[in-house]
């Protein structure tokens, strides 16, 4: 049996409190969640599910509206910097006098990092593929290790030229060096 307008309507206005709630950061199994007629936190997540594929093509029309109003932001904090990052400023001595160009490394790193957020905005950043392997490439054998196996691992890894192993989580082989008064 078809539902009626009037039916429609009264979930729709549910879902869309619902998933204001959810927007909110509240809980599935909150009372604000029972309180808009769900007979269990499973229900309510079921409606979001439902509610979202209704509105995927409006989600996504939504997103690149998004999209392109931050690559327009980033276009007009780029043109801003791009000048700064690009061409050499003069540096100047006491007297004034013009002494080099160089240019600002401020501005070439907020290009940079500009560039780098309209990468990760658009995807156009490949994920890097990361391999563990054993020995000559073959496959990673893992075992059971007691700790003092462990401290003799780290021990051989850490400082091939040290009986000790390096605090590698506060120090490195210099500062253990200097540590040791030999550096």
């Amino acid at each position: 049996m078809a539902w009626s307008k009037l039916k429609l309507d009264e979930v729709a206005v549910r879902r869309t409190k619902l998933l204001e709630l959810r927007r909110q950061g509240v809980r599935y199994d909150d009372e604000r969640v029972e309180a808009l007629g769900y007979s269990s936190p499973n229900a309510a997540r079921k409606d979001v599910v439902r509610a979202l594929e209704a509105h995927r093509a409006e989600e996504a029309a939504a997103i690149n509206v998004y999209r392109q109003q931050e690559n327009e932001r980033l276009d007009a904090l780029l043109e801003a910097a791009w000048p700064r990052a690009t061409s050499p400023s003069p540096v100047f001595d006491k007297e004034g006098e013009v002494i080099d160009h160089v240019l600002d490394m401020r501005a070439v790193d907020t290009v940079l990092r500009l560039m780098d957020r309209r990468a990760k905005l658009n995807g156009l950043d490949m994920p890097v593929k990361t391999e563990v392997t054993g020995a000559d490439g073959g496959p990673l054998a893992l075992t059971k290790v007691s700790p003092d196996d462990l401290a003799t691992l780290i021990a051989t890894t850490s400082r091939l030229d040290s009986d000790r192993p390096a605090n590698t989580a506060t120090s490195t082989a210099d500062e253990e060096d200097d540590e040791d008064g030999d550096g």
